[in-house]
């Protein structure tokens, strides 16, 4: 059946699932011998208590249960294939035959259904064991058992698929996976159910609410999410109630209350019928039926209620809603302003990347612990250095991260230039995360299989304004990029406007090069942009970037970042990876002349802006040492060549050069001792924040004109050495990229 026809179904009135085959099976009183049949009487494992087994050996005895159910009212039945995954089945010996079981249990159910408007749909357990616990199993085996299952489903003819009694959501996001898998290779796709278990603390057996688990599922763009099985249809109301606002449809189908010490379930079918009658009453469901214990007796009743009872109604939500989860949900509305914790990451705070590299995996976990506390409410977490294994890390740190009771109900955001290390780490969170990052750097179809393989994996994406030409710096290719890259990912891969962030690049201002005084602007603007014409994405930063240029000088850093958040905060700017243990200062507090500068060098209001914020830099950080000239009460000309340098000033540079000619008799010499050694002492400087970025910048066009002065004396002096045409060739490269891979690089 459509997908579109089913939800219209929906919209009308409250369907019938069925319920227990289980219990119906253990009323037929079968003997090993029912299991084995003829196909399985040599087989050495036991078979009874292996149901699925039973479409090969007894398919008239599922037949008969599967129309029992339709007579009893049912508008759904479920497959016989609970177990029919290649990892529960193992236990039997029966592993390989997967595939071929869910295939005959569906043809089965679909001979039950003939000349009926039931329909069938292909069910699948949880498996026996939990990836968020660990083991021999792994996400991509997980994935593929349920691949396997679910081409035998469709392959039978089901109408829908439902994962069921998921308890871990890691487990149930590899379902999602596998079926996404199974629907690309037939080329079509059916109807998702998923339906969770719940433990008496409201949360599954892996730790997640109920609210976080549907977060963490909903990229698969379920029909229905709900709860099955647990403590019976009274103990659900409060967590139906929770699903109230959910914007798809909701299913329902509990035990027949708790089993008793002999493991069996006592609840009546009138019994239960009263407490769905409540649960319909208040137009919690869209789809309610039985799970253990319930018997056609029980389906019969429940029929019988929802036959005057008004289905729920999903409830639209906001477009520019993101959602995420750890162990909770975390939704984030479009006002709301999301600090990202910058601190684990390797590139970007040595103390990490220190303890990261000597094992010290226990320590680092306090630096995220108290980022959390500081305020965070996701964590960045980045293992890209050179000298670690970074998928090894990277997998370790989250392992931690996930089970830690101060980090585990924070979503992560996973930051690394290599998608291998990103897609590694996906398959360990349970939660609902946020990739950091891709672009379009690589073209088109890098990015598009990326983006695919990221929803898949159920994660949010962060977008750099990146593409096969470059970096975007200005306004205009900042928001080419960003309108390419959301059209992309919308109309080709799927992603809701929602799940998308972008950004848009903060770079470093006041540096000195005319060319980076619009930086901020133009991030200004195409923040803007982007929130009115691009419906639902959010736009992110990685805020100290911006004040590069005055390393060193942590009150005016901080300032600059005050003012550029409260700036772009209006404008569009959502989200932030930032310390949040160095909150931000306010502005109020702050000095005007400071604040006026800063504002000059971010709204690129003034030629000389640069210089006048580098002059309050200088004054207001006592460490500084902008230049000999405030320790020396020399004029300029009186300067020596290497403190011409320090200052940033040519006057008088090339008497100096001809002066130092002289005394050492060599260009290269020159060179090599009193321009590089204070070319060595700028490094210092500049390194220990003693001196800013714009005077760097300075200093360096003084050694470029210093070195165009001296370079036809060093022609000239390998003409006389008769060594010209063995002049040694160096070559120079960079890491290809953006900002922040050169910087991981």
């Amino acid at each position: 059946m459509q997908e579109r026809v089913l939800k219209e179904l929906l919209r009308d009135r409250v369907l019938v699932l069925d319920g227990a085959m289980g219990t119906m099976i253990q009323r037929l009183g079968l003997t090993e011998a029912d299991f084995r049949g003829e196909r399985f009487k040599n087989h050495p494992a036991e078979l009874r208590g292996c149901n699925d087994v039973l479409n090969l050996t007894n398919p008239r005895a599922i037949e008969g249960i599967h129309k029992e159910y339709i007579a009893a009212g049912a508008d759904i039945i479920e497959t016989n294939t609970f177990n029919s995954n290649s990892i529960s089945l193992a236990d039997y010996g029966l592993g390989y035959m997967a595939r071929e079981i869910a295939r005959v249990g569906a043809q089965i159910a679909c001979k039950a259904t003939a000349g009926t408007k039931t329909l069938v749909c292909g069910t699948m357990g949880p498996t026996n064991v939990s990836l968020s616990l660990g083991g021999e199993i792994d996400f991509d085996r997980m994935a593929e058992a349920y691949c396997e299952q679910a081409l035998g489903l469709m392959e039978g003819g089901v109408d829908l698929l439902m994962i069921e009694t998921a308890f871990d959501t890691l487990n149930a996001k590899a379902a999602i996976a596998g079926i996404e898998e199974a629907q690309t290779i037939l080329g079509r796709r059916v109807p998702l159910m998923i339906s969770a278990t719940l433990t008496e603390s409201g949360r599954l057996l892996s730790g997640q609410t109920l609210r976080a688990f549907v977060n963490s599922v909903i990229h698969a763009r379920p029909l229905s999410i709900g709860l099955n099985c647990g403590f019976g249809a009274e103990g659900m109301i409060p967590f139906l109630r929770e699903l109230k606002d959910l914007d798809c449809f909701v299913s329902c189908h509990p035990n027949a209350g708790l089993p008793n010490e002999l493991g069996q379930y006592d609840e009546s079918p009138e019994r239960m019928a009263r407490t769905v009658e409540t649960i319909l009453s208040e137009g919690l469901v869209n789809i309610i039926g039985g799970c253990c214990g319930t018997t056609p007796d029980h389906i019969a009743l429940i029929k019988q209620a929802t036959l005057n009872a008004s289905p729920r109604r999903p409830v639209a939500k906001p477009k520019d809603l993101l959602r995420l989860s750890g162990l909770e949900a975390l939704d984030v509305l479009a006002d709301d302003f999301l600090k990202v914790g910058e601190r684990c990451n390797v590139a970007g705070s040595r103390k990490f990347l220190t303890l990261i590299k000597d094992g010290n995996y226990s320590e680092a976990l306090e630096i995220a612990r108290g980022q959390v506390s500081a305020g965070a409410r996701v964590l960045d977490i980045n293992m890209d250095d050179g000298l670690l294994d970074a998928s090894e890390a990277m997998a370790q740190f989250v392992g931690m991260l996930t089970i830690d009771p101060v980090t585990a109900p924070v979503p992560l955001m996973i930051d690394s230039s290599d998608f291998d290390v990103i897609e590694r780490a996906l398959k360990l969170i349970q939660g609902r995360s946020i990739v950091n990052s891709i672009s379009l750097k690589e073209g088109e179809d890098v990015f598009l299989d990326h983006a695919r393989r990221i929803q898949r994996l159920g994660a949010a994406v962060v977008v750099m304004a990146f593409d096969e030409q470059g970096q975007a710096d200005t306004f205009e290719r900042k928001i080419e990029i960003c309108e390419r890259s959301y059209s992309l990912l919308t109309d080709k891969v799927g992603f809701r406007g929602s799940e998308i962030v972008f950004d848009p690049n903060v770079l470093a201002v006041a540096t000195g090069i005319p060319e980076h005084n619009g930086y901020a602007l133009n991030f200004f603007r195409a923040c803007e942009w982007i929130k009115s014409d691009l419906p639902g994405a959010r736009v992110s930063g990685g805020v100290s970037n911006l004040s590069f240029s005055f390393r060193g000088n942590n009150p005016l850093r901080k300032a600059m970042h005050a003012l550029f958040i409260d700036y772009a905060r209006k404008l569009g700017l959502s989200m932030a990876i930032m310390n949040p243990t160095a909150p931000i200062a306010p502005t109020a507090d702050m000095d005007p002349e400071m604040l006026e500068a800063i504002d000059d060098v971010l709204l690129c209001r003034r030629d000389d802006a640069t210089e006048r914020l580098t002059e309050i830099a200088s004054r207001c950080n006592a460490a500084a040492v902008s230049a000999p000239k405030a320790a020396a009460p020399k004029e300029k000309h009186q300067l020596t060549l290497g403190e011409l340098l320090i200052s940033g000033s040519a006057d008088g540079l090339e008497a100096q050069l001809d002066e130092a000619l002289e005394r050492v008799g060599s260009a290269m010499a020159v060179i090599n001792g009193e321009l590089m050694d204070a070319m060595n002492r700028i490094g210092d400087l500049f390194g220990a924040g003693k001196m800013f970025l714009p005077q760097v910048v300075r200093s360096a066009a003084v050694m470029r004109r210093a070195v165009d002065y001296l370079t036809p004396r060093i022609e000239a002096e390998g003409k006389a050495d008769g060594v010209e045409s063995a002049r040694p060739v160096m070559v120079l490269a960079t890491v290809k990229g953006d900002v922040h891979d050169i910087g991981k690089n």
